[in-house]
């Protein structure tokens, strides 16, 4: 009985008929179900994928590529890395001459670098593994390259809770810190305050303008975060003291502004991430939450964990 509704969906398939159509007389729950049923004939396909006469031929894999990505990132999706893995990809499959995607060239390009840890090589894979799923609908000689390939997986960070005292230490230390100009200190003096009490991704705190702070309904809003989403986050009259009193002090150093974001450079631009991390390290190691020389430990990330505190540490609210 099995083996006649595999060859019935199979049948069914060749005669033109749909996923949906064949799923409904089986009675499947699953489109997934009805594509296991309907065995494909690859034959069949590599001759649908051929070029029509008088038609173009398959688009270039390069475009494709930025198709694929424009996909995604229509979904939501950030893909930091995927645009120069996939870039990367092409041009190695252009150098050995080959045309197709397959699983022994993936896997070759994806080990290529071999300084790098196992687990970069399996986030590389995984990339190609995902668009090579995206092209195959098109290019049906597409090889994908199989689950547990290679199976290694990133050492997930400890999350750590930081104590209040160690919240007062870093709040304090960066205030005091060594200052290429005035404002410095107060920049990440605030910042790491405000990252402390609302649990913000460093990137939400380094792109907030200074028009997403509403000081009169006590409100920040948090614009295209994850997924393209953003928030409100409500804020105690302390934290909104400290916010108005960086906000007075860096519009008194920089009288005509030009950038729009609340939190700013010496050169009245935008923060860059890499600097905040390294003054971070800087000051933790400083104060002993990281030993002097090591390269893991407490995170930015980690004031996530303990942002449950409506109130901006006390060492914050010092006055203008």
């Amino acid at each position: 009985m099995r083996h006649s509704r595999h060859t019935l969906a199979t049948d069914l398939l060749r005669e033109g008929a749909s996923l949906d159509e064949i799923g409904e007389l089986l009675r499947h729950r699953s489109p997934n179900t009805t594509a296991l049923y309907a065995k494909v004939d690859l034959t069949a396909l590599r001759t649908l994928a051929l070029p029509w006469p008088g038609r173009c031929a398959m688009k270039p894999l390069k475009e494709a590529i930025q198709d694929y990505l424009a996909l995604r990132r229509g979904l939501g999706f950030k893909l930091k890395k995927h645009t120069r893995f996939l870039v990367e990809f092409a041009l190695f499959l252009e150098q050995a001459g080959e045309s197709r995607i397959t699983a022994r060239l993936a896997l070759q390009w994806a080990t290529q670098p071999q300084q790098l840890q196992q687990s970069e090589w399996a986030a590389r894979l995984g990339v190609v593994r995902g668009f090579a799923r995206y092209w195959s609908a098109t290019d049906p000689v597409t090889e994908i390259p199989p689950e547990g390939l290679l199976p290694y997986r990133p050492r997930r960070a400890k999350p750590y809770i930081y104590s209040d005292e160690q919240i007062q230490k870093l709040l304090e230390a960066s205030k005091n810190m060594p200052a290429t100009h005035s404002l410095q200190p107060w920049t990440y003096h605030c910042l790491f305050g405000l990252l402390a009490v609302t649990g913000l991704r460093i990137s939400e705190a380094l792109n907030l303008k200074s028009i997403d702070v509403d000081y009169s309904e006590g409100i920040l809003t948090i614009r295209d975060s994850k997924f393209s989403k953003s928030r409100l986050i409500p804020l105690h009259a302390s934290s909104l003291k400290v916010l108005s009193d960086y906000g007075k002090r860096r519009d008194l150093l920089f009288a005509h502004r030009k950038t729009p974001y609340f939190f700013c450079s010496r050169r009245d631009g935008r923060l860059d991430e890499g600097q905040v991390r390294r003054v971070f390290y800087m000051i933790s190691r400083q104060i002993g939450i990281r030993g002097p020389s090591t390269s893991y430990g407490p995170r930015l990330h980690d004031f996530r964990h303990r942002a449950d505190s409506p109130n901006m540490p006390t060492s914050c609210t010092a006055p203008l």
